[in-house]
Order: structure tokens, then C-alpha cells, then sequence
């Protein structure tokens, strides 16, 4: 399989769904919860279901991993999808207008693809590995702001954020003061593609799941970024602490987690 075929599908299967996203906006049949405050609707289901229909039909032997459920093993090869197929489901059930379809190929280790699309702007940011990033064809880059004092950020919190204390309430209050602000919108693919455009100096968040950053990742890295843990490790998607920048603020903020000791 050549990386543009796996483009071409994701694009479609992006696209299509966005599309069923954006009409059943405010029409939602079904809520169910994961958790006390994890949401999952019909909407996201249908979505996944989607996505996976025009996937496999293109890679069956490719090994899926949907946040949904809707994941099977590889049988054939070492290539695996990461679907979020309703990135902001709390938004989406809210008609606040912040959210997206995220997929993401792995293949023998790395990622190889990006593509997520937001449909309310009709946004479509990507990337391929070695290739660039881009935002509906025009390439983009990471800002060059090189002082987090001057830098915009944005961050997330865990649906159990009143429960645990490793909630990252202490990075947000303490970033918040060092910078121009920090943004919680409630999307990490959207978050990661706006730090690729340079709309955002950095993003971080603790606990997600591979499927929210395994797209926005690359995409962040191809416009000229860099990836790490919190601490300036490298991404782990399955603990799923991350930090994403423009490269020229990571260090500061690598700083600031080390010294607030963020586990």
C-alpha cells in the first residue's frame, strides 16, 4: 500500500463523516455514558461505523483501533488506523461548534498519515510522513513566536478531572500566568492542527487515548513542531500525556512541568 491510497480513503472517509456529523448537529437520538462524564452518542457510533466501512473496504488485513469499539487485529501486516470519529462528543451534544473526525496511520511503529477534519469551517488539515503538513492544500507551519510570555496555549482535562488528583488544574493555573492565556476547547486533534497552523503556540493534556493525538501528532510535527511527553520524553500514546508545540517554547514549558513535578 502506498501512502497515498491510505490519503485518498482518509480523506473520503473523513469527509463523508464530517459531513454526517454536521447534519445531525443538534439532532442527537441517543446519549450514553462511558463514565460519569464520558459521552458517547448514536452520532459517534454511526460515525465510526462510517469510517470503518470505507477503511476496510480499501484494507481489510490492516488492524483498526476506534475509539468506539469498532477495532479489529491486523491479519496480514504491521499497519494500524487510529479513529476518533467524534473528537469533542461534549461539544457536539452541546451545539457548541468545536469539534472533528481524526485518523491517523501507524505503520511499523510510526506514523505515516494524518487527517482530520473539522466541519463546521470545513477544515481539512494532513500529513504524510517526510511530505509536509497542510490545511486544505496550502502548507502550513508552526507560529515563530519564541517566548511562552507571548504565546497562546491551549489545553484539555480528563472526564474525571473532580476525582483524581493528577488533574492538571496545577499546570493550567500556572501556565495560564506565564502566557497570553490558555484555551480549553475541548478537542485535542483540533488543539494539535491549530499549533501546526501556528493559531496556537503549544498544547498539552494528560490521559488521552492514542486515537485523540495519533493524527494531530504527525500533522504537528510535519508543520515544523515537536512532540513529546510532559517532560520532554518521547509521545507515548498509550500513557497519552502530551506536548505540542512550535519547538521555540518547548523547553520553557518542559521547564515548567519539571518544576511543578507533573506525574
Amino acid at each position: 500500500m502506498t501512502v497515498s491510497k491510505g490519503k485518498k480513503a482518509a480523506f473520503n472517509a473523513a469527509l463523508e463523516a464530517g459531513k454526517y456529523i454536521k447534519e445531525r448537529l443538534g439532532n442527537i437520538k441517543r446519549i450514553d455514558y462511558k463514565g460519569a462524564f464520558n459521552i458517547v452518542t448514536d452520532v459517534d457510533k454511526a460515525s465510526e461505523a462510517m469510517i470503518l466501512e470505507f477503511l476496510k473496504s480499501d484494507f481489510p488485513d490492516d488492524s483498526y483501533m476506534a475509539e468506539e469499539g469498532g477495532g479489529s487485529e491486523a491479519k496480514k501486516n504491521d499497519r494500524r488506523w487510529y479513529i476518533d470519529p467524534l473528537d469533542g462528543t461534549t461539544n457536539f451534544t452541546h451545539t457548541y461548534p468545536f469539534f472533528c473526525v481524526s485518523i491517523g496511520l501507524e505503520e511499523a511503529g510510526k506514523m505515516i498519515l494524518g487527517v482530520v477534519y473539522n466541519p463546521m469551517a470545513d477544515e481539512l488539515f494532513y500529513a504524510e510522513r517526510g511530505l509536509g503538513a497542510f490545511l486544505n492544500d496550502e502548507p502550513i507551519h508552526v507560529s515563530s513566536i519564541a517566548e511562552l510570555n507571548n504565546s497562546l496555549l491551549a489545553t484539555g482535562f480528563p472526564p474525571d478531572t473532580g476525582n483524581v488528583p493528577n488533574n492538571n488544574m496545577l499546570p493550567f493555573t500556572t501556565l495560564t500566568t506565564m502566557s497570553h492565556g490558555v484555551r480549553r476547547d475541548g478537542s485535542a486533534a483540533l488543539d494539535l492542527c491549530f499549533v501546526a497552523c501556528g493559531r496556537l503556540e503549544g498544547f498539552w493534556e494528560l490521559k488521552l487515548a492514542p486515537w485523540d493525538i495519533a493524527a494531530g501528532s504527525l500533522i504537528v510535527e510535519e508543520a515544523g513542531g515537536r512532540v513529546s511527553d510532559l517532560v520532554n520524553g518521547p509521545l507515548d500514546m498509550p500513557t497519552g500525556h502530551i506536548l505540542a508545540t512550535n519547538k521555540l517554547i518547548h523547553d520553557e514549558v518542559v521547564g515548567v512541568m519539571q518544576k511543578i513535578d507533573v506525574k
